[in-house]
């Protein structure tokens, strides 16, 4: 049949997945780093993903395309609410939070063991309305953060939701993403790790601007680590 339906330009997509956590209907996935539309059978034509894209990548066409088939959209999103992993294998559409005994934990250089409580931790994958971050301890790192400092998971990543990324590695501004993730959650602190170099300053440039947008306050704090593992600066 012959209907309304969206239309991606690759081209124009950089990558944010708003349009993905937008669409309520699952039709929307990320492959290769680039929104692609994945079943035309879970798309409705309504388009609640285009005013989310802020490069204008998404657009209507009318073509030949599957009836849009509500059933089939219900028992996928089923499959995500529950955990399961979609054939797409897309690690945000895999997000599960994990429960840790932190008591039990020895952090000793023998036996550390993981402190991360969440997942994925990718900010550009991390699903806006993930329920861990309801009332979170939120903690925003610069990837190279994490392997400069020794203690990272027993002194930052514990207790907290962990985000990840490299804005210079992502050629992507983080701030709309983050935001959405501060206006849609309550959130209850948010420390970010960046290096010393200046690339870094993209993060935190990113997190200040999502703040601001959002009209919040939550209290935060911005941790530098120097190249050698040191923290030189607590603001």
């Amino acid at each position: 049949m012959k209907r309304r339906i969206i239309k991606i330009d690759e081209d124009k997509c950089n990558g944010c997945e708003l349009c993905v956590n937008a669409c309520h209907e699952g039709a929307i996935g990320m492959v290769d780093g680039k929104a692609r539309l994945l079943r035309d059978d879970y798309c409705d034509g309504l388009g609640d993903c285009l005013p989310t894209c802020p490069t204008g990548a998404i657009s209507f066409e009318e073509r030949e395309a599957l009836e849009y088939d509500e059933e089939a959209v219900k028992k996928n999103m089923m499959k995500k609410q529950q955990g399961e992993k979609l054939p797409c294998g897309c690690a945000g559409s895999n997000s599960k939070k994990i429960v840790r005994n932190i008591n039990n934990i020895s952090n000793t250089s023998n036996n550390a063991e993981s402190m991360l409580t969440q997942w994925p931790v990718q900010i550009k994958l991390a699903p806006v309305n993930a329920p861990y971050f309801d009332n979170a301890k939120l903690l925003i790192a610069a990837d190279c953060s994490a392997y400069a400092y020794g203690n990272f998971h027993s002194d930052f990543i514990k207790d907290h939701i962990t985000l990840i990324g490299c804005p210079k590695l992502d050629s992507v501004d983080y701030s709309e993403k983050l935001y959405e993730i501060i206006n849609q959650n309550k959130i209850r602190s948010i420390t970010l790790t960046r290096m010393e170099v200046p690339c870094c300053g993209g993060i935190e440039h990113a997190l200040k601007e999502a703040l601001k947008k959002s009209g919040k306050f939550v209290p935060w704090n911005i941790v530098t680590i120097s190249t050698d593992g040191r923290i030189i600066e607590r603001l």
